[in-house]
């Protein structure tokens, strides 16, 4: 007897595509796969999905059944990553930083704006949306900010050398789809991100690809760029899923490149706020960003990156003016059209359910089903 079907999580072509993820079983987490439109349990050959990945062991397996009859009873999906680190870049979409500063100086008035946009793409001498982070096009952009009293911080990342790459939650803390997603219950101004993660071997190479939510506070963030840790990591704040998209014949890092990641908010009052991330319009490729990432560390047990999002609302939701924040019971969906759906209900980190299953709770549930060398 099957419990209910995944296939609404699913891309439309997912009998064409190679998937892996998690699920828990009633003996503990497993290893699944989707394949030619058929789910396969890998648990009993490789026991994690960053073992799997670095040793390229995605084949094979127990088959469970079709997709579309769904889980068997009493499983239920998980984040489709485990011991990998879990890294998340900001402020890759440079022209809506650079956008949002210039909007900022000529305080609603589209007409200054537009003045100033002049202004400064004449001093560069290009376009503002040809300037490539860290060319001297780049550099000479900045000097122009610098000298009209426009320059900050994220501008720094948005169009300097070094992208911003920080630690976004720790190792086994992900959520998957369907699980509630929190912020922290002291902030009042927040919002989703919506972001392909990029998936990586120990070596660095990318393998696949899935949806996120990198949740933001903005109010803490707003306060200091230092307390970036407090607005990112919280309980229930990262959410990975459905699956994992591996790369093969059909599906390569350029339909990463071209993907559009669409946003829904339903709100329990009846608010509704739609928005799209277009991959597209980053400023740094996916591959560049993977390059910082690794820069001069090492992930033995490969990484997760999360690219960053052109997406920030500002559709006023109560207060005329106050823009958007999140309300417990709001109901977020992720959508693209190769990697699935992601769906998570909103609540406090405080109210979510705890995270309970560490590294060594992992290693011990493992240890005691015989599979702690499939690891």
């Amino acid at each position: 007897m099957k419990a209910a079907s995944i296939i609404d999580s699913l891309p439309a072509d997912y009998r064409e595509g190679a998937f892996i993820g998690r699920a828990l079983t009633p003996d503990g987490p497993g290893v699944i796969a989707i394949r030619e439109g058929k789910l396969f349990d890998l648990t009993a050959r490789v026991a994690s999905v960053s073992g799997a990945i670095a040793r390229g062991e995605l084949d094979g397996g127990e088959p469970i059944g079709p997709v579309e009859d769904g889980l068997p009873t009493g499983w239920s999906l998980l984040s489709p990553i485990d011991l990998q680190c879990v890294k998340a870049a900001g402020v890759t979409f440079a022209l809506s930083a650079i956008e949002r500063v210039i909007e900022e100086r000529a305080r609603g008035d589209a007409a200054r704006a537009s003045a100033i946009r002049a202004e400064l793409e004449d001093r560069v001498g290009a376009g503002i949306r040809s300037v490539v982070p860290g060319t001297p096009e780049a550099a000479e952009l900045k000097a122009a900010l610098i000298e009209s009293g426009m320059w900050s911080q994220y501008l720094e990342v948005a169009i300097g050398p070094d992208a911003e790459i920080f630690s976004k939650s720790p190792v086994l803390s992900t959520v998957g789809t369907g699980a509630q997603i929190g912020v922290r219950s002291d902030s009042h101004w927040n919002n989703p991100e919506p972001e392909v993660v990029l998936v990586c071997d120990p070596r660095g190479a990318i393998v696949g690809a899935a949806l996120g939510n990198d949740v933001n506070l903005r109010d803490f963030e707003g306060r200091s760029a230092l307390l970036l840790s407090k607005a990112k990591d919280n309980t229930a704040s990262c959410a990975i899923g459905p699956f994992i998209r591996l790369f093969d014949g059909g599906f390569t890092l350029d339909d990463v490149r071209g993907a559009e990641v669409e946003l829904t908010i339903e709100g329990p009052e009846g608010y509704r706020l739609n928005g799209t991330n277009r991959m597209a319009e980053i400023s740094r490729d996916p591959e560049e960003l993977v390059r910082q990432c690794l820069s001069e560390h090492h992930y033995p047990d490969g990484f997760v990156l999360f690219c960053g999002t052109l997406f920030a609302p500002t559709q006023d939701r109560d207060t005329p003016g106050a823009g958007f924040t999140h309300k417990v019971g709001d109901q977020v969906t992720i959508r693209s059209q190769r990697l699935g759906t992601l769906t998570n209900a909103v609540t406090t980190s405080r109210n979510a359910p705890a995270w309970s299953m560490g590294i060594g709770g992992f290693v011990r549930n493992l240890a005691g089903r015989g599979l702690i060398d499939r690891i």
